[in-house]
This record gives structure tokens, sequence and C-alpha cells, in this order.
């Protein structure tokens, strides 16, 4: 009998052992964030014995996977209108929600093609180069958006528009300018900078287009886990790998 007691006592102390490793999350972050959550994820995996399975996309499209009741615990977007939506249907814990991160807007061209540009509303930016204007799309991707903005706010809309191409996320812009089939793109400096087939023609101006902020939150039906991880995408590890990729800490305010 004691035996059987003895063995009881193992088996419990086994489940209760194993019990953290069997906690999952499900991040769904902004396309341009693929590179650094993922890495972020792996390095909390292994601090903690929690399994963090991620999700990247346009905003948009994640945005509405959770609106039509797709499981999540945390949610990244790379601008504020997809959050201020879900706050608006209730569908994120509103005291959890504080801005992550912050990009910039640059041109890019296919390795070995840049051109010359200004960043001025005199510039003939239509002029500059010959073939296809690559981004996110212009109504739904932040990056569309805030390239609409930018190139309006330049003068350079009219004769750009019926050259530009809009795409499902910021990543699919970059792909298309890397394969050549863009002959320019406009897409975030994180963005830019991971990639060996594309150069950097400029930056956009900061005031040509709303601010790029990275808004995060928890999921109104989360994990317990959730916390843990929010407060991983605050902490000086988390902030050195979004460092390194080339994002920017801003005061991170609810």
């Amino acid at each position: 009998m004691k035996q059987l007691h003895y063995l009881a006592a193992i088996c419990l102390a086994l489940l209760s052992t194993a019990a953290p490793a069997d906690q999952k999350l499900t991040v769904l972050a902004a396309a341009s964030l693929t590179n650094a959550v993922s890495e972020i994820a792996s390095q909390f995996e292994q601090e903690r014995a929690v399994h963090v399975a991620s999700s990247f996309a346009a905003s948009s499209a994640l945005a509405k996977q959770i609106e039509n009741g797709a499981p999540a615990d945390i949610f990244i977007s790379a601008d504020q209108k997809w959050m201020n939506r879900l706050q608006d249907q209730k569908k994120i814990v509103p005291e959890s929600r504080m801005n992550l991160l912050g990009n910039r807007l640059v041109v890019i061209a296919p390795k070995g093609r840049t051109f010359r540009m200004e960043p001025v509303r005199t510039f003939d930016f239509a002029g500059a180069f010959k073939g296809r204007l690559c981004t996110g799309d212009l109504e739904s991707v932040p990056a569309g958006i805030y390239a609409k903005q930018s190139l309006m706010a330049l003068n350079w809309w009219d004769a750009t528009r019926t050259r530009i191409v809009g795409t499902q996320d910021v990543r699919a812009a970059l792909a298309f300018v890397e394969r050549g089939e863009c002959a320019a793109g406009i897409v975030y400096e994180t963005d830019a900078r991971i990639s060996s087939k594309v150069e950097i023609v400029g930056i956009l101006p900061e005031d040509s287009h709303d601010a790029i902020v990275y808004p995060v939150a928890m999921i109104v039906d989360h994990q317990p886990a959730a916390q843990d991880f929010l407060d991983y995408l605050n902490s000086p590890a988390a902030s050195r790998i979004f460092a390194n990729y080339g994002f920017t800490l801003p005061n991170r305010r609810k």
C-alpha cells in the first residue's frame, strides 16, 4: 500500500513539473515583425516552459481573424487603426495595451539598380525610376497607408498612382522588389535592412505620414502566460533584439 502511495506521489510530482511545458501561446503580429518576434519567442521558450505559436501577416488580416474568433493571446499591430478597431469591439484588454515600437518608412530599389531621390515636393519622383512601385495595399495594410500619405504629402501621388502595386503585406512588397518585378518599393526600414537584395534609396520624412507605432495588447480570452510574454516584450533582452533589427523604442504609454 505504501508503494502505491509512493508511486502516486511521484506521478503527481511529474505532472506538476510537466504542466508549464504544456502551456501554449498564440501571438499574431504584423508581417514586418517576423524576424524580431520569432527570435524573441524562441528565446522566451528557452527561458520559460511555454510554447509560442506565432503568425505573421498584414495587421488588417490579423485583426479580421481576431474579429472572426480566431484563437489568439497577443496581438501586435503595425498601426493604431486596427488595434483601435479591436478595442472598440471589446476584443482586447484595454489595460494591457501599450505602444511597443516605432519604425521609419524608406524607398528601396533592387540591388544595383538604385536611383537618386530627394524627399522634397519639387523632386520628380515618378521620373526617377522606370517601372512599378510596390508597397502594401493602400487602403488596408499599414505600410501602404503610410506610403500613400507620404506620396500625397510630397506631391508625388498623382504621377505615381497608376504605377503602384499594392500587396497583401509589406514583406510581399519587399519580395517583389528583391526579384526585380518592381523597380522601387516603399517599406519599413527594418524590412529593407534584413534583405541583401535591395538598397535603401532614401528615407521618407516622418512628418509626411502618421507616426509609425506598433501597439500591443492581450486578447480578451487569453492564456495566463500571455501577461508573462507581454512583460517579456518590454524586457531589456527583447528591447536589444528589436533594436538590432532597427526598430525604435518609443515612450511605451498605453
